[in-house]
């Protein structure tokens, strides 16, 4: 039995990206063999913190890929996870291991080893269900925010609208608070501030 974790992010670039480690030759996701009598949270929590070096991560279990011929190791079950990172917390680990960590932009993750193509494509339809129905769901930006800036994040996820900027607005607003305070931009009057309800 093993785990494999899309880890899941929005860098600089404003797309959807997924964090990738190199294998024996490949690149892959992040993932290990579930020891004895280890939960396969632990075992999730494990390959993280060594293949990638974030530590205190809840990602949550997609599915079970089962396969026979996934790994031409054996018969190898790995119950695929999903975790979202903000790009802050996600950078320097990247500056720090940049020969062996690297992320690429989901809709380009191909030609992964075993059957994490797979696994990559679920995880990033997953995440973006939750965009379609709340305002950043996963929590990739510090709040407070402006709805510009919302939208920007939402747009990188989803791989843009299928909406009009008032559509979006008006389909969040429900879900948001209004906070004291303003963001001034360089182009038009300052923004109002808000966080998650």
């Amino acid at each position: 039995m093993a785990v494999d974790t899309a880890v899941l992010t929005v860098g600089p670039w404003s797309r959807l990206e997924v964090v990738l480690v190199r294998g024996d030759g490949a690149w892959a996701l992040p993932g290990t063999f579930v020891h004895a009598r280890e939960r396969l949270a632990e075992a999730v929590q494990r390959s993280l913190v060594d293949k990638v070096g974030l530590r205190g991560r809840s990602p949550a279990q997609l599915r079970v890929f089962d396969a026979p011929d996934r790994d031409d190791r054996g018969w190898v079950l790995s119950a695929a996870h999903v975790d979202v990172v903000p790009w802050a917390e996600l950078a320097p680990v990247l500056e720090r291991r940049p020969d062996d960590i690297a992320v690429r932009p989901c809709a380009e993750a191909r030609g992964l080893a075993f059957d994490h193509d797979a696994i990559v494509e679920l995880a990033a339809e997953h995440v973006r269900a939750g965009y379609r129905e709340r305002p950043d769901p996963t929590g990739l930006m510090a709040e407070p925010f402006t709805l510009r800036e919302l939208r920007v994040v939402h747009e990188a996820v989803l791989g843009g609208l299928p909406y009009s900027t008032d559509t979006f607005r008006r389909s969040m607003l429900p879900f948001l608070v209004e906070v004291p305070g303003v963001r001034e931009g360089t182009v038009g009057k300052p923004a109002q501030l808000y966080r998650r309800a």
